[in-house]
């Protein structure tokens, strides 16, 4: 005898509510600055009810971490191609992001914010770890398909690729430009391969 399994309540948030959601947050961000953005002017701008805004962000911090990543013109939703051009396109799009003058401000802003305030907490949930996460799942492919071996300490890697960009976005001594996103994946593949 099969059992029914309950369906969860509510409809499942739609893919297409949440690009109009990013959308209008990273127009709101790109304007009026971090400062400014709420769930509320989300929601008034892109249509997107609050209860959907919430299914996928906790708070406004999240959304405005979420837009200024995945709203970016830039980045890349679903990178394609080797592990080079997968992980180029991923840190292009980071790189790209925290190089405009909002991005730049946002740093500024994390440099002088306490460490469990919920925009830092939000930038390491929706930056920091979903970035390594996600460069974690490429070389995880990459491994599995054969194009490199598995690295020894995939942390003290993954920590290597990424916090140079944290780096010079929190201490500002040199340009976050394409260059230098460029350049931190011909060490990252250098890294990987050297495995």
């Amino acid at each position: 005898m099969s059992q029914d399994i309950p369906k969860p309540r509510g409809r499942p948030p739609s893919q297409a509510a949440k690009r109009k959601a990013l959308a209008a947050a990273f127009e709101i961000l790109m304007q009026d600055g971090f400062g400014r953005l709420t769930i509320e002017g989300v929601a008034a701008r892109s249509g997107v009810g609050k209860p959907t805004l919430y299914r996928h962000w906790a708070n406004a911090s999240e959304l405005a971490m979420a837009a200024l990543m995945e709203g970016h013109p830039a980045a890349a939703a679903h990178p394609t191609g080797s592990l080079h051009d997968r992980l180029e396109q991923q840190i292009l799009g980071i790189v790209t992001a925290f190089a405009t003058t909002r991005g730049r401000q946002i740093g500024l802003a994390l440099a002088a914010a306490d460490r469990d305030s919920e925009m830092t907490r939000a930038f390491r949930n929706r930056v920091i770890l979903s970035g390594r996460e996600a460069g974690r799942a490429l070389i995880a492919e990459a491994v599995a398909s054969g194009e490199i071996t598995a690295p020894r300490d995939g942390d003290v890697c993954l920590d290597m690729i990424y916090a140079p960009i944290f780096y010079r976005l929190l201490v500002g001594h040199l340009p976050l430009d394409r260059a230098f996103a460029l350049g931190l994946v011909a060490q990252a593949m250098a890294l990987l391969k050297a495995a």
